[in-house]
């Protein structure tokens, strides 16, 4: 069983960053595959970033391409999203999630949920 809490989240002004950190606890962090997936007001979830369980491979949906970076460190049971260059259309709660040897853009990928952190960009 793994649980994952998600923190970092807030209100920023547009082009500013954020930085989430999600924290797992339980064992076998390291054979779990991570991903991000926001839920803006109104609309699906949908995938923002993924990372495989050894952080050597990353996928990244097109509209955060070049401004957000997934990353983890498995010594600390922690996978990150830094936020850069943040948009108003970035608005939303941003979950992470984690399935064993999970690389995947879709939701039914992963086993595991945190319970979500807002992010608020304003223009």
């Amino acid at each position: 069983q793994v649980q994952l809490v998600e923190s970092g989240g807030g209100l920023v002004q547009a082009g500013g960053s954020l930085r989430l950190p999600c924290a797992a606890s339980g064992r076998a962090f390291s054979t779990y595959g991570m991903g991000w997936f926001g839920r803006a007001p109104g609309k699906e979830r949908e995938f923002v970033a993924a990372i495989s369980w050894n952080g050597g491979s990353t996928s990244y949906a097109d509209s955060v391409k070049g401004r957000f970076t997934v990353s983890r460190d498995n010594a600390k049971k922690t996978v990150y999203l830094q936020m850069n260059s943040l948009k108003p259309e970035d608005t939303a709660v941003y979950f992470c999630a984690g399935g064993f040897s999970a690389y995947s853009h879709t939701e039914r990928s992963y086993d595991y949920w945190g319970q979500g952190t807002q992010v608020t960009v304003s223009s």
